[in-house]
């Protein structure tokens, strides 16, 4: 693992470009879910935020994470594949634990698909368990479903 620290802050206006082609380069993006405004959303109250990891002036790694008073969320959570097994997941997602437990959180929640077992061993890797929980959902709009695109 690289000694390489990224510097860790919130994102600033106009970087959302950069922050939606990291997401993209690994991977997290969809076509029904538009990057820039989940970022438009995660910036809008207090409960929320999108972090960034620089080298340099370069965005490698980001966090949006936020939180309903006492249990928090993190989504996207994204380092940029050339820049993986250096430690930078460990350090984005210290400093959204950092940040919640700032604003008061005591507990964490993410979720993760259930194939995607490389990220579930990073997850455990960190300190993550998995709980007895079962994940449901409902779309209350469903013109917003990806199922119910014909183009899908």
């Amino acid at each position: 693992m690289s000694e390489e620290e990224l510097s860790i802050r919130e994102m600033r206006a106009g970087e959302s470009g950069a922050v939606a082609e990291l997401w993209a380069d690994c991977g997290l993006t969809r076509p029904w879910n538009d990057p820039h405004t989940d970022i438009h959303f995660a910036l809008a109250g207090p409960s929320s935020t999108v972090l960034v990891g620089e080298l340099g002036s370069d965005i490698v790694a980001s966090v949006v994470v936020g939180h309903d008073g006492h249990r928090g969320t993190v989504y996207y959570v994204s380092v940029h594949p050339d820049q993986r097994g250096k430690g930078f997941g460990r350090q984005i997602m210290n400093a959204a634990e950092s940040w919640l437990k700032q604003n008061g959180v005591w507990k964490l929640n993410l979720l993760i698909r259930s194939d995607n077992t490389k990220f579930h061993a990073f997850y455990e890797a960190i300190g993550y368990k998995v709980e007895p929980r079962t994940a449901m959902a409902k779309w209350l709009d469903p013109s917003k479903n990806p199922a119910n695109n014909s183009e899908d």
